[in-house]
């Protein structure tokens, strides 16, 4: 006989778990004690269930894996719900395992008891109550195949407390071997008919189109093809942008340059759409062509009704479009527009990167940030106005390079995801980039980053008000009111947990401070004063005049 909460560990055991993220409560006394007997599984302790469910979403979008967090039952487990919604929307998979008080026999009547389980039902793909140690088997082994199915997302397991010191004989169910559907020749054969018939296409590469071995097929299909690329948000980095045929990343929602070279193109084969991400373009009738290449059929909307449909592996897809598609001399595409807007679109993006001003002016700390990262260094941000600057100016040079969230758009998770790149890739240089209003919403992980002696970069952008909805406040002619506030000083902030605090006074010192921080070991907070009383003149009407002047 077996223990069910030990049997429970033995089945994330079995899934490849590697790091339980959380706060434990008294309704989960048996799963912790099972759990400190683990030889495979590091429970991570947090400050907060909201930075542990962020930090298991994005280990599940770096790994593929289905990240694990713990909480009580109540309070705990509703401070999971931002997360849940963030790997739901972002495509991550994540599984929130919540305690609950004895459902057999209780004494404290309703105190703390909430229906959790219908409570997380619309924000998951799953939701369940363990209501058997013989059940845990297949509930875990259903939650992890239902989170990493495409799309993938959050997923919730309920374990009571009565439920957990049951004794029970039954086993982990191993996973099977399991392969993606391929696209369908038919699908295949017409998308090359509609490619090789088009004057002028072009690639837009989405949240989808972000997985492993993707990134290896775009490649060898743009340099085979010539045909010019952009990306989404959540899109970046898949195909090096640096690359010549990178027409941009659709930072904006719509007139921007990237929105030209678009507009340029008669056909737009549409890699990994999801629609959870503002679309970088909007079909008409009688319009440019679309070729949704994704795992799932389009979903039907009055600004998206692509013609042609491959769907199956993303992977497979592009490989087989790779196989069968001419080659550049061999078509006779023109995409001398295209290539005009790049020249304009690359040369407003290095505008300000010499800009000295004091406070830091964004395209000027983009820059800097870029030039002291490596190919495989990681920024993490949080969500704000300066996300913008960053998707626009940024290069990403490789696959999740960029962790931002153009999904739920939540702030609080810059830390926590920079933390959990940090373990998954404890060799690169890693740093997260936060708003002041974003980071104190989950500034207390830092407690955690200096428990676990990370090696962690945190820059703060510092305009002491939340910055994005006063932009949005300027753009919709309302006076600047009410999103003021004052903060700590972080400096003193990071040093009362045992961390290294530096603080900006130059445009001239940021580049070695961020080095500094990059380089050596221990968690560096960054204050970084910045400057943005230039951003609705820029991203609100210059660029949209001068890329529609093109």
């Amino acid at each position: 006989m077996t223990k069910a909460s030990d049997l429970f560990i033995e089945c994330l055991e079995a899934e490849g778990c590697e790091y339980v993220f959380g706060i434990p409560g008294e309704e989960n006394l048996d799963f912790l004690d099972s759990l400190s007997r683990s030889k495979k599984i590091q429970l991570v302790l947090t400050r907060h269930e909201q930075g542990a469910g962020f930090m298991a979403s994005v280990y599940g979008r770096l790994t593929g894996k289905t990240g694990v967090c713990v909480s009580t039952l109540g309070p705990g487990a509703t401070n999971f719900t931002t997360a849940a919604a963030y790997a739901q929307l972002g495509g991550m998979p994540m599984l929130m395992v919540t305690g609950q008080k004895p459902v057999k026999k209780s004494k404290q009547g309703r105190f703390q008891i909430l229906d959790v389980v219908e409570m997380m039902g619309p924000i998951t793909k799953y939701s369940t109550q363990i209501v058997a140690g013989d059940n845990i088997p297949s509930r875990v082994r259903e939650a992890y195949r239902i989170a990493e199915e495409e799309k993938p997302g959050a997923v919730h397991i309920e374990l009571p407390e009565d439920i957990a010191d049951e004794n029970t004989e039954e086993k982990p169910i191993p996973k099977s071997a399991v392969r993606r559907p391929v696209p369908e020749d038919k699908s295949i054969i017409q998308a090359l008919e509609k490619i090789h018939a088009a004057k002028s296409p072009i690639l837009v590469i989405g949240a989808g189109g972000n997985r492993k071995l993707t990134s290896k097929m775009l490649e060898k299909f743009i340099e085979k093809t010539g045909i010019p690329f952009v990306t989404t948000q959540l899109g970046k980095g898949v195909v090096d942008e640096r690359h010549p045929l990178f027409m941009g990343c659709a930072a904006l929602s719509a007139g921007d340059y990237v929105h030209r070279a678009i507009e340029a193109a008669d056909l737009i084969i549409n890699i990994g759409h999801d629609v959870i991400e503002k679309p970088p373009f909007f079909m008409k009738q009688g319009g440019a062509e679309v070729i949704h290449v994704s795992y799932n059929t389009a979903e039907v909307d009055p600004v998206y009704f692509p013609q042609i449909e491959v769907i199956g592996d993303i992977g497979n897809a592009v490989w087989q479009l790779k196989n069968g598609v001419k080659k550049e001399e061999e078509a006779e595409w023109d995409f001398s527009r295209m290539m005009e807007v790049k020249k304009h679109h690359d040369a407003q993006i290095l505008e300000g990167v010499g800009d000295m001003r004091f406070p830091i002016y964004p395209q000027h700390a983009v820059s800097v940030i870029r030039e002291a990262m490596p190919d495989d260094g990681m920024i993490c941000l949080d969500n704000g106005v300066y996300k913008i600057w960053f998707a626009r100016n940024y290069l990403a040079r490789k696959p999740n390079t960029v962790l931002l969230d153009n999904a739920l758009a939540t702030m609080g998770a810059g830390l926590p995801s920079a933390m959990a790149a940090r373990l998954v890739y404890p060799d690169r240089k890693v740093m997260a980039i936060c708003g002041d209003g974003g980071f104190m919403m989950n500034s207390q992980e830092l407690e955690t980053a200096v428990r676990l002696k990370m090696n962690l970069a945190v820059l703060i952008l510092n305009d002491n008000s939340y910055g994005m909805i006063r932009w949005k406040q300027a753009n919709m002619g309302f006076k600047d009111w009410g999103l003021q506030y004052g903060n700590p000083d972080f400096v003193k902030y990071v040093e009362s947990y045992g961390g290294i605090g530096h603080r900006v006074g130059s445009a001239e010192e940021l580049p070695k401070i961020i080095e500094t921080a990059l380089s050596t070991p221990g968690v560096h907070l960054i204050d970084c004063p910045v400057d943005y009383a230039e951003n609705d003149q820029i991203l609100n009407i210059d660029i949209k005049k001068r890329s529609a002047a093109v």
